[in-house]
């Protein structure tokens, strides 16, 4: 696949959890995914909206899929204002979602998690997206991001400041 190729692909639509808990750190995983070779993959829930799926039933089913945070034990503070796009590396392209998209664009929500940590569990899907967690605060989660996605979470940590 050329880069020319690549330019002319959609985005896939794709919604972004913040989930902050009361100090304003925000909940990163290590995704599961990642080789051993391969560098550590840090990322806030995030995933596909199902056909027909408003965006802020599919931040709260994935963030209940990836962490086992039920909507019950959360409140919806924000969400940005448009989609924000991120392009894939072109090396990734042919390997993720059978090379039909050039990346994502993403509607992210910032949601206040009441619960304890011992309510967090990454096992609660059968297909298990992180194998470790931890609460990060807003500057550092962006150390931990892949370089590809950073800029995607600089928009979403400078939309979401003011609740931090």
């Amino acid at each position: 696949m050329t880069p020319d190729d690549i330019a002319k692909l959609p985005y896939r639509r794709n919604v972004g959890v913040m989930l902050v808990n009361a100090a304003g750190e925000a909940f990163v995983g290590q995704r599961a995914d990642r080789q051993p070779h391969e560098p550590p993959a840090r990322q806030m829930p995030q995933g596909g909206i199902d056909k027909g799926e408003d965006p802020r039933a599919a931040a709260l089913r994935e963030l209940t899929e990836e962490t086992g945070v039920t909507p019950d034990l959360v409140t919806v503070e924000a969400e940005t204002e448009g989609w924000i796009a991120y392009d894939l590396p072109h090396d990734i392209v042919p390997r993720i979602w059978k090379g039909r998209f050039r990346g994502q664009e993403q509607k992210w929500f910032l949601l206040r998690f009441h619960g304890s940590d011992d309510q967090i569990r990454l096992d609660a899907d059968d297909h298990q997206e992180f194998t470790e967690w931890r609460w990060l605060s807003a500057d550092r989660v962006l150390s931990q991001i892949v370089p590809f996605k950073r800029a995607v979470y600089e928009q979403v940590i400078d939309a979401f400041r003011d609740h931090l």
